[in-house]
């Protein structure tokens, strides 16, 4: 109750600080955020337990589509934003964050991918995301990204590719692809649209050996009955990625489509939702604890 009440005073806090910018900054186009939305975000993210969803999976890979899994956990915790890594113990300088652990696994032919993205943003969405990885791990190789958010972006890039080999990245600051997927899920109505530059996913960007760079996007949002769809088209890249939400809070992740062009072929990486739990996982790692693996549909 303690830790809950910590942080509902802190949101309170960020609540009071964008006030009173947008008062006295209004240039700056802070975002404020009803206070009743904080409540709802408080009561269902600080109660203790993690968001899990699992998905159906249908994965875009050399030209062709293979089945798979993926799983989306995202949880509330404090993050240290100097060293810009989980804090061990509360301190009043960590940065309350909504990290999204995105998995996939899926098997091209005779051997399996295994791919994880995890994205630190802080719950004050007036600051970008802190720290984004990358990394996945098939029978040819690893590769591995991470973005650190200094006074620009720094990113460090491994691969076993030499024509995607290692180097170092910096990048001046825009919008990220991975942080909108948590924006998405802490206030829809206030993600970006329009025309504007994108650095797209780091799976996306590795995966396809492409630059690591912004690029130019047109993004929407759109309520369809009961959901909300915000898309994210990619000229250049011919790719275009739509994600579909429940349009009321807590904005639950439904589903989403990825078209990209696979050697010469134009097809979509699809995710269906199979279920949802909430579920303090990070407790429940010993052999007996595999019941809710059976109810998210994971072998």
């Amino acid at each position: 109750m303690k830790s809950i009440l910590f942080k509902t005073l802190l949101f309170s806090f960020f609540l009071c600080i964008s006030c009173s910018e947008n008062k006295t900054e209004s240039k700056k186009n802070t975002i404020v955020i009803p206070i009743d939305k904080h409540l709802k975000f408080n009561a269902y993210w600080y109660a203790g337990k993690a968001e899990i969803t699992s998905y159906k999976l249908s994965q875009v890979r050399y030209g062709e589509i293979y089945e798979g899994t993926a799983v989306n956990v995202f949880v509330t915790e404090d993050f240290l934003p100097n060293k810009q890594v989980k804090a061990d113990s509360r301190n009043e300088n960590n940065v309350p964050v909504l990290k999204l652990n995105s998995t996939k696994e899926f098997t091209t032919g005779i051997y399996p991918y295994s791919i994880m993205t995890s994205t630190f943003s802080p719950a004050d969405l007036n600051k970008k995301a802190i720290k984004i990885s990358f990394s996945a791990q098939e029978w040819c190789g690893n590769t591995f990204v991470q973005l650190n958010n200094k006074e620009k972006y720094e990113i460090d890039f491994h691969s076993y590719f030499e024509s995607n080999a290692d180097r170092k990245v910096v990048l001046e600051k825009a919008v990220l692809e991975n942080e909108l997927w948590n924006q998405l899920r802490i206030s829809p109505e206030n993600l970006p649209v329009g025309k504007l530059e994108i650095v797209p996913s780091f799976e996306f960007l590795a995966l396809n050996h492409q630059e690591i760079k912004g690029y130019n996007a047109e993004a929407s949002l759109k309520k369809e009955g009961n959901f909300m769809v915000y898309t994210i088209n990619y000229p250049e890249l011919k790719r275009t990625l739509a994600i579909k939400t429940t349009k009321d809070f807590p904005f639950t992740i439904e589903s989403w489509e990825e078209t990209i062009i696979s050697r010469g072929k134009t097809l979509t990486t699809t995710a269906e939702k199979m279920n949802t739990i909430l579920s303090a996982y990070w407790s429940k790692n010993g052999v007996a604890d595999v019941e809710e693996r059976k109810e998210l549909g994971l072998q």
